[in-house]
């Protein structure tokens, strides 16, 4: 049985939070951690870069001068790569950087991320986290009575309204629903929030891993 210390939103000591170990991996392979991230990235890119090569650029075929006589260089036409507004030799064109992950390593993946948080100590439990009013002030004050300084991942069951409005003003903080939270997101940030509820949506997702047999 592993434990996540658990606070109460000001910050008291509430307990801690128990996981069966189980629901953890405490196998490591830092190479297939690498493996979704690097997949995770990818799938984020628009890949939308696009440059025109000499065909596409518009132009005559005119050539610039005559050929002989100028004492310039020959130019047979003004869309070459080495004129200025001419095309662009191997540029970018649009692609799909997609990388499909099997379900089954990317559970595994997340399983073994959310471990080593566990084990290293980044992870606290929030009781219950209620907003009022959409006060930033509000959720700083929280997150400093927390201990959470810098960079930190806020995991709760259902963003509302207020939580958003609150959170939007906070550079270094990034707010994420349970289900959706991923392996790139456990092994970024040195400081992880969850709230109570939240924790048991995660549980969740830990014990389909483990009645798939992954």
């Amino acid at each position: 049985m592993s434990e996540i210390p658990a606070y109460t939103q000001t910050g008291a000591d509430a307990g801690r939070a128990e996981l069966a170990d189980a629901l953890l991996c405490r196998r490591r392979s830092r190479q297939l951690i690498q493996e979704a991230i690097t997949a995770h990235r990818a799938n984020q890119r628009a890949g939308t870069a696009s440059t025109k090569t000499k065909s596409q650029v518009r132009g005559s075929g005119k050539k610039p001068w005559r050929q002989k006589g100028t004492g310039n260089a020959r130019a047979g036409y003004r869309q070459s790569p080495v004129w200025r507004g001419g095309g662009t030799a191997f540029g970018p064109a649009p692609r799909s950087y997609r990388i499909d992950l099997p379900k089954k390593a990317a559970r595994l993946a997340f399983a073994q991320a959310f471990t080593e948080q566990v084990d290293a100590g980044v992870m606290k439990v929030v009781e219950e986290l209620t907003l009022e009013s959409p006060k930033t002030k509000t959720l700083a004050g929280i997150l400093t009575a927390l201990g959470a300084a810098g960079p930190t991942l806020l995991v709760v069951k259902a963003v509302d309204r207020n939580l958003t409005l609150a959170s939007r003003n906070i550079p270094t903080l990034e707010v994420a629903e349970a289900k959706d939270i991923n392996t790139y997101q456990l092994v970024r940030d040195p400081n992880i929030i969850l709230s109570r509820e939240a924790l048991a949506v995660v549980e969740q997702r830990l014990q389909s891993r483990v009645g798939n047999g992954s």
